[in-house]
């Protein structure tokens, strides 16, 4: 007799706003600017917090009671610096309670809302009021005026251990996939690529990882041999992983001039 297996269900990534990259030309007068926190993505649906994938974060429940019924878009994060931390707390299965406590839910977007972005963005401030708990804050937002300006925030929040900066067009309405409504801005660029083999270490990185053979979105193929701690070349992502580099600039073929491994990219 033949057995019928379940049929398990799969995710759904939801549609998000994606960011392009920040450049020279971009009118900045014309957009917000905030802090590019470094978190777990995470959109609440009114019931459900999920990943980016659509996989479902497995937070306290006093933590998501405390959230309101409208959707959200924002980050969860502990402090600058803390990525490691934020995101071994937030996909364990089993949510360690106490470690929750120190995360926060920083909220930049409401999905689905009407209005320009200026608009929900004085409509995040009146909905993170009114949740009032110590674990919901809204991402502040300011007007960068001119190239100048921007420049001067990003060097303070770089020398202070943040990552960048964002900028959202102001008088966008909300919108889903990669677009110019949202541009990331840092001294340093990132972007994804597929593990498809290992390289082993040689003289000290002997027994363990030497380096990720890596092919990005574009099937270009190269080796990201630097960024790992110890641990990560005791244990390396596995080959059909995505992780996310960084680097400087891409040189004429298009490949990435000094790369360096960032993470294994959020779900």
């Amino acid at each position: 007799m033949a057995l019928t297996l379940p049929i398990l269900a799969v995710a759904e990534a939801p549609a998000i706003l994606l960011a392009n990259v920040y450049r020279e030309q971009i009118d900045v007068s014309r957009y917000l600017a905030s802090e590019k926190l470094d978190g777990v993505r995470a959109i609440w649906d009114g019931q459900v917090l999920h990943f980016r994938s659509g996989k479902t974060i497995n937070a306290p429940d006093w933590f998501l009671a405390g959230l309101p019924k409208q959707p959200l878009d924002g980050e969860l994060w502990i402090a600058r610096g803390q990525f490691e931390r934020v995101s071994g707390i937030v996909r364990r299965e089993i949510p360690d309670d106490g470690a929750w406590r120190d995360v926060r839910y920083m909220i930049f977007e409401l999905p689905g809302a009407p209005g320009t972005f200026s608009e929900r963005a004085e409509q995040i401030r009146q909905v993170v009021r009114q949740a009032n708990v110590p674990w919901l804050f809204e991402i502040k937002q300011f007007f960068p005026v001119d190239r100048k300006t921007l420049k001067k925030r990003l060097d303070e929040v770089v020398r202070a251990g943040g990552e960048g900066l964002m900028l959202h067009l102001a008088d966008a309405p909300y919108e889903t996939g990669r677009s110019d409504a949202l541009l990331k801005v840092k001294p340093w660029q990132d972007a994804e690529a597929v593990v498809i083999g290992h390289q082993p270490g040689k003289g000290r990185f002997a027994g363990m990882l030497g380096a990720l053979k890596v092919r990005t979105l574009e099937g270009k193929e190269f080796l990201l041999g630097t960024g790992f701690s110890a641990a990560q070349r005791r244990e390396p992502p596995a080959s059909g992983a995505t992780v996310t580099y960084r680097y400087r600039d891409l040189t004429g073929g298009g490949l990435p001039r000094f790369a360096s491994f960032l993470r294994i990219r959020d779900e």
